[in-house]
């Protein structure tokens, strides 16, 4: 046996045993938190994190290496997975299938987290039926520049509309700069209907709040502003559900709150440390959600009334791929994170000239899903620099290929 590694420690949890490899290797650095450390956090909240994530397939986002390297997804549940892990096969819209993971009891969650995986990240369906989603999520994603105040008065004008079609949203922080909203609904609604549903949502909040919110689907057109992401509940996308940790530095957790907490607490206030005390204190927030499933018929019958959703315009090339109205470069595709901001930094060194003339907003470093894992696009808005002022597209300062070699 390798003597710098910690035997394995064997666990009675909901009456299975459960074997975490590795207990004491350190997850997160800065706090010292190591993998049992993360095993005992979620046993600690099972109750509130089962309420969010059991009885539903979920992808297994895997941190193997702990939280300064990338993570990889994984859909298909591993062939030796124990006895009181259920599975479901899912079926793709790319049309492939894969059979998930669903977790039921604590066990469930000391087993997910033994394989590495930080956050939860469920599908919005049962288990019992895969067609018909019975959480719609609502997820305020603020653009770089947009402070916690402007999150939460969005999310209140979230609320109010909800409150309008006879819906009642659950809100908790999203364990990175958001919040989510989830609601609750009876299991009648295909996943089209769903993300329209959601979609209607945002639009109308957009309306209600013009300036603050945005339900423009294209990064570049929102400005500084909350995007209400309603496209989180097209068919395959998932979330981190409700006391997810998150891979930050201070293992900050996506924590249930009242409304009465919204405007009051932070989100660097819940954190692996934290939140089992508060739990311990004062419950779950969320412990009425399912009891709580709503209809709905009023937020379609709103997108019949405000219309279609205005799509973007075409290139005239033949292609038929979307043409941004805004002035747009890309400077990089990268592998990494850290790959994506040097990329940055050094087209910042190339053209020192136009950054003081860039807003917040105008830099657009977006996470896309790989087949396996993610991989980082930089772009740059060059709205705010005058026309005979701004540079060409140029050659990739990073040009990663998530796909080479895949045929």
């Amino acid at each position: 046996m390798n003597p710098s590694k910690t035997p394995p420690e064997i666990l009675t949890v909901a009456g299975h045993e459960v074997r975490i490899s590795s207990p004491d290797k350190v997850v997160f650095p800065e706090s010292g938190l190591t993998k049992l450390d993360l095993v005992r956090y979620y046993l600690s909240v099972a109750e509130g994190a089962l309420r969010g994530a059991g009885g539903r397939p979920m992808v297994l986002k895997r941190f193997p290496k702990g939280i300064g390297a990338e993570p990889f997804f994984q859909k298909r549940v591993p062939e030796n997975h124990p006895f009181f892990i259920d599975t479901v096969t899912l079926h793709y819209a790319s049309g492939t299938s894969a059979e998930e993971a669903v977790i039921r009891d604590a066990a469930g969650l000391a087993w997910v987290m033994n394989l590495g995986c930080l956050d939860l990240n469920p599908h919005p369906v049962r288990a019992e039926d895969l067609e018909h989603p019975d959480e719609l999520r609502v997820d305020l994603d603020p653009m770089p520049g947009v402070d916690w105040a402007q999150i939460v008065d969005v999310a209140y004008v979230a609320r109010e509309v909800l409150d309008d079609v006879g819906l009642v949203g659950w809100p908790k922080t999203s364990g990175s700069r958001g919040l989510h909203i989830l609601v609750r609904l009876a299991p009648q609604w295909s996943f089209r209907d769903v993300r329209l549903a959601a979609e209607t949502l945002a639009r109308e909040v957009e309306r209600r709040a013009p300036g603050l919110a945005s339900a423009r689907w294209w990064k570049e057109e929102r400005g500084e502003s909350v995007f209400v992401d309603f496209n989180q509940n097209a068919k395959d996308r998932t979330v981190a559900s409700a006391y997810s940790i998150r891979p930050l530095p201070d293992a900050r957790v996506s924590t249930p709150l009242s409304w009465d907490e919204v405007r009051s607490t932070r989100p660097e206030q819940f954190t692996v440390p934290t939140v089992p005390e508060r739990f311990a204190a004062l419950g779950d927030p969320h412990a009425g959600i399912d009891t709580a499933a709503g209809s709905l018929d009023s937020l379609i019958a709103l997108a019949a009334e405000l219309g279609p959703a205005e799509k973007p315009p075409r290139g005239g090339d033949g292609s038929g791929r979307r043409q941004s109205v805004m002035p747009l470069i890309e400077v990089a595709r990268a592998k990494t994170t850290p790959e994506a901001l040097a990329a940055l930094d050094e087209w910042k060194t190339r053209h020192a000239d136009l950054v003081p003339l860039l807003h917040p907003a105008d830099i657009l470093l977006d996470g896309m899903r790989g087949s396996s894992s993610l991989w980082y696009r930089v772009r740059v808005n060059l709205q705010h620099v005058p026309e005979d002022e701004r540079p060409p597209q140029e050659e990739l300062i990073a040009d990663y290929d998530p796909w080479a070699g895949r045929g």
